[in-house]
């Protein structure tokens, strides 16, 4: 399959379960089990710092993981939908101030420069009609030596006939694939530390780091 898929129609969507599956208990269980730790083991922890979650969906989990899996002392995130984020705040309440939860636009985000230790992004950049976009604002509000946590479902998946059928996603051919996010990372300022990729290309997991 070419790296950068060309501009071409892609399936239809017939049954939109986007939802389903983004807040299940399954996916929660695969971010915490599987896609967490691997991304410790390729960026390593982040201990003490201030972060920043891209697309938290309604569970939180990311924000979770950012303190107990990484060792954050604080965990923003921003989520698009604000019915979403509401709920996200309240299935984090118990962790009281050190997480805070906005409603916002990851391409436009309003935290100042160089604001977070590390950015999370959980499957958030195949969702984004710009997700090159998502990556500059990702490094922009990075610290020097700030890290960029990404798991990425990639093009090869994401426009296959059979996720499209049941899962909307932008219809612009353009979804990120293992060389494709990792270029756009480099454009954007970031210098690519680590990067993993699995199920014949489907999924890639990748640690970015700015200057």
């Amino acid at each position: 399959m070419p790296d950068t898929p060309a501009r071409s129609a892609v399936p239809s969507t017939v049954v939109d379960a986007n939802r389903l599956w983004v807040d299940s208990r399954l996916r929660a269980r695969a971010q915490r089990q599987v896609e967490a730790p691997r991304l410790l083991r390729l960026g390593g922890p982040v201990p003490g710092g201030r972060v920043l979650e891209l697309g938290t969906g309604r569970r939180g989990t990311g924000l979770r993981l950012a303190l107990d899996t990484f060792g954050a002392a604080h965990a923003d995130g921003v989520e698009l939908f604000p019915a979403s984020a509401d709920a996200c705040r309240a299935a984090v309440a118990d962790l009281g101030d050190r997480v805070s939860v906005a409603a916002g636009d990851a391409t436009r985000l309003t935290a100042p420069d160089g604001s977070y230790d590390a950015v999370f992004g959980y499957h958030v950049l195949h969702h984004a009609e710009d997700w090159r976009a998502v990556l500059r604002e990702a490094a922009r509000v990075l610290r020097p030596g700030g890290r960029l946590y990404s798991c990425e479902m990639t093009a090869r998946i994401v426009d296959s006939r059979p996720l499209r059928a049941v899962s909307r996603h932008p219809a612009d051919g353009d979804r990120p694939t293992p060389a494709g996010l990792a270029a756009a990372c480099r454009a954007a300022g970031l210098e690519v530390t680590a990067q993993e990729t699995r199920v014949a290309g489907c999924w890639t997991a990748l640690v970015a780091t700015r200057a």
